[in-house]
């Protein structure tokens, strides 16, 4: 047990170090770049001055915001893939992104923003994804084995349907919905609204402080659902509270950044790779991870074409379809 929990203690110091260092890295990364030395300095020169207006209103609020989504993302998809069992499973497969990207386009087209404020976004995309998990468990609570294939291809046929819709959304939107639309669609960090950014970050910090209260919950899952309920696991309710931390993640992230792809699902198949199937460590090393490398990732977004900026949507989808395929060809992913 202490050599297991020395080992774990390591993972995450050297998680938190990556963490830290990609967070550096983003921060003197840009078309003004700004050497680590000189930060201390700047940060006392004031708020008058353009390098800590560069920090503190530009690139800080982006990072807090990358790490707060890529932890939500990837703790969205190790909760998903621990409840099936299957590493395909992530909100985009179960149609949760889909339901928070119609709620959001409903929200645009509609103006609800304008009579509730900014909440407005994170509120709609939570609605959305949560309408469209409860529709996806319900239509197989008959089905006698929840993580079957039939619960998997409802999920993504209704991903398929609300994607569908949010394309008649934008033909039948205005000019201006339409390129709001798009541009969030894309995906992107570029969120001026430091409230959103906060809320954003703090609600995937609930999500992570909430999941850890069944960790082992998704331990005795892992062995099946009968054997978890030998074990004293309710697993009706135990699934239908992790559907909807899952959903709120899910419908948070997409309703501040947009549609950003394969962080919930490659991150955690990596993750688990080094920490081993315990959730009682994978679901913060996969948080950590998450945070890390979608703002490596928004880094490389902002300087491959600078001045340029490209989607960090675009490049989540390169490295994370690259790294699965690689990880297919060595055997490192069981189907």
């Amino acid at each position: 047990m202490n050599h297991r929990l020395k080992r774990w203690g390591l993972i995450l110091l050297v998680l938190s170090v990556l963490v830290v260092a990609v967070g550096l890295l983003a921060l003197c990364t840009g078309s003004a770049g700004i050497p680590v030395n000189q930060i201390p300095d700047i940060l006392q020169g004031g708020k008058n001055t353009a390098g800590y207006s560069i920090l503190m209103g530009i690139r800080l609020p982006r990072i807090l915001l990358g790490m707060g989504i890529g932890g939500a993302l990837s703790l969205a998809g190790t909760l998903l893939q621990g409840m099936f069992r299957n590493p395909l499973v992530e909100p985009y497969t179960l149609g949760i992104s889909g339901g928070a990207s119609l709620g959001v386009c409903v929200n645009i087209l509609c103006q609800f923003y304008a009579v509730i404020g900014i909440i407005a976004y994170p509120l709609s995309g939570f609605i959305g994804a949560s309408l469209v998990i409860f529709l996806v468990y319900h239509l197989n609570r008959d089905n006698r084995n929840v993580r079957s294939n039939r619960m998997l291809l409802t999920g993504v046929m209704i991903s398929y349907v609300a994607s569908s819709l949010v394309m008649l959304l934008m033909a039948l939107s205005k000019t201006d919905d339409l390129q709001s639309i798009v541009l969030w669609i894309m995906g992107s960090l570029d969120e001026p609204d430091t409230t959103l950014i906060w809320i954003c970050c703090a609600g995937s910090i609930v999500g992570l402080f909430i999941s850890y209260f069944f960790c082992m919950d998704l331990n005795a899952l892992a062995l099946g659902d009968e054997e978890a309920a030998n074990l004293g696991i309710n697993t009706p309710r135990t699934k239908k509270i992790l559907f909807i931390i899952a959903s709120f993640l899910t419908g948070l992230s997409v309703a501040v950044a947009g549609i950003i792809m394969f962080v919930g699902l490659i991150v955690p198949h990596f993750v688990r790779m080094i920490t081993g199937p315990d959730h009682r460590i994978l679901l913060a090393a996969s948080f950590l991870s998450g945070a890390a490398f979608l703002t490596l990732c928004d880094v490389i977004a902002r300087v491959i074409i600078a001045p340029l900026e490209l989607p960090v949507g675009v490049i989540t989808g390169i490295i994370g379809g690259v790294m699965f395929i690689w990880a297919l060809s060595r055997k490192q992913v069981t189907l």
